[in-house]
Order: structure tokens, then C-alpha cells, then sequence
């Protein structure tokens, strides 16, 4: 489902009816402002995680004995 360039039309001239002229600008700065700090703590928490996942060491392996249980072993 996407959205035509007549619905957009639409859905832009109701908000300018709602918020008027002097308004939108302001709207849209708020808007982008938001968007740029999802922006940012998005890729903070995706760099925590590749961090994190750096840090594990790589000649550790986890085996399995059967049980249910773990045990680490180096290789």
C-alpha cells in the first residue's frame, strides 16, 4: 500500500488548513530535529552491539554435552 502524489496533495493542504503557513515551518524543523536524534540513538545502540560482539573472544566456543548444560573449552 503506498501512497499516491493526489493523496499526498490531500493529506498536505489538511495540514495546512490545520497549522497554517506560519506554522508548517516550524512543524517541519521539529519533525526533522526528532528524526535525527532516532536517527542517532538508533546507530549508538547498533554500535554497542557490534562493540560488544567485537569484544567476545573468538577462540572460546561453546560445546554442547548433550545435557542441557554448557561448558566452555578453549580451541
Amino acid at each position: 500500500m503506498s501512497l499516491g502524489f493526489g493523496e499526498i496533495l490531500v493529506i498536505l493542504f489538511i495540514v495546512l488548513l490545520l497549522f497554517g503557513a506560519k506554522r508548517l515551518p516550524e512543524l517541519a524543523k521539529g519533525l526533522g530535529q526528532g528524526m535525527r536524534e532516532f536517527k542517532k540513538a538508533t546507530s549508538e545502540i547498533q554500535d554497542e552491539f557490534e562493540s560488544a560482539a567485537n569484544t567476545v573472544d573468538p577462540g572460546k566456543s561453546i560445546k554442547d554435552d548433550g545435557n542441557g548444560a554448557s561448558e566452555s573449552t578453549k580451541s
